[in-house]
């Protein structure tokens, strides 16, 4: 495997900014594929706790392209870890060019271990992600703990890439670690009554009864596929699969689609943080 010193882009490129920095584009080193990524705060009384990545580095003959949503909970720390730490770790597992599901899925345990020992740093709270590695412009690998969500468009039909990790589904697992999965008149179903998804990074205090393994999947990158789109929840309570891919065939920049899509998620009463970003293959 080869090691971060060998990217050409150096490691403070390859992370992207702040969150609050709401909007940005890019596209690889050929031009043909593009991306462009939307943030915005939601209107919970809190700063902002969603984070992303979309970034393309070289690796000696290998492009790849980096694109994540880390949601956080309880406090904005792990997902700023996870900016800073995951795609890094992913990289670092020695199979990953062997074997990147085997790689992507220990690389995310390890992070999550990482983040529960420097609790006492990174407080309390956690994050969901979702994140997607495009190796070459050919090969897509998407993986994902939590609520954030990967959809695909492939001849303008949506195609979702990751699995809703919510309490309901995963009743059984959480139940067999100890817990509980409650289910309030109004409200949503909630690990011990706090937490509204069954795996997370972070999460110290729920940690024994959450997992942080992840749903990863992996694609080839063919003539129908248009559109990678990956958000966080704020935008999904909202919105349909469909009607995102919708949104963002209208526009062939993917900077104005991920900007049309966080609009109207808040057009739709979104409350939650909106994060989103938009890779264009053609």
């Amino acid at each position: 495997m080869d090691k971060l010193c060998c990217f050409k882009a150096s490691y403070s490129q390859l992370v992207a900014a702040r969150s609050s920095s709401s909007t940005g584009k890019g596209k690889n080193h050929e031009g043909s594929i593009k991306y462009g990524f939307s943030l915005v705060k939601g209107k919970a009384n809190h700063p902002m706790e969603d984070y992303h990545v979309a970034k393309f580095a070289q690796i000696k003959d290998n492009e790849l392209g980096l694109f994540a949503i880390y949601d956080g909970h309880l406090g904005d720390s792990v997902p700023a870890y996870l900016q800073k730490h995951l795609f890094t770790n992913i990289l670092r597992e020695e199979e990953f060019w062997e074997n990147p599901n085997l790689s992507i899925s220990k690389a995310y345990q390890s992070t999550d271990k990482e983040i529960i020992s420097h609790s006492s740093d990174l407080g309390r709270g956690g994050s969901t992600a979702v994140t997607a590695i495009l190796i070459n412009g050919r090969r897509l690998w998407i993986a994902n703990v939590g609520d954030s969500r990967a959809v695909l468009s492939r001849k303008g039909q949506a195609e979702q890439m990751t699995i809703d990790h919510e309490p309901n589904m995963e009743r059984g697992s959480i139940e067999n670690r100890g817990g509980f999965v409650s289910n309030l008149p109004g409200d949503v179903p909630r690990v011990n009554g706090q937490l509204a998804v069954s795996r997370a990074f972070g999460d110290k205090s729920l940690k024994s009864h959450l997992r942080s393994d992840p749903d990863v999947q992996d694609t080839d990158i063919d003539v129908d596929t248009e559109i990678l789109i990956i958000a966080s929840d704020g935008l999904w309570k909202v919105m349909t699969n469909q009607d995102a891919v919708d949104i963002a065939r209208r526009s062939k920049d993917p900077q104005k689609a991920a900007k049309q899509l966080t609009a109207e998620a808040l057009k739709r009463d979104s409350k939650d943080d909106i994060s989103c970003v938009v890779v264009k293959f053609r």
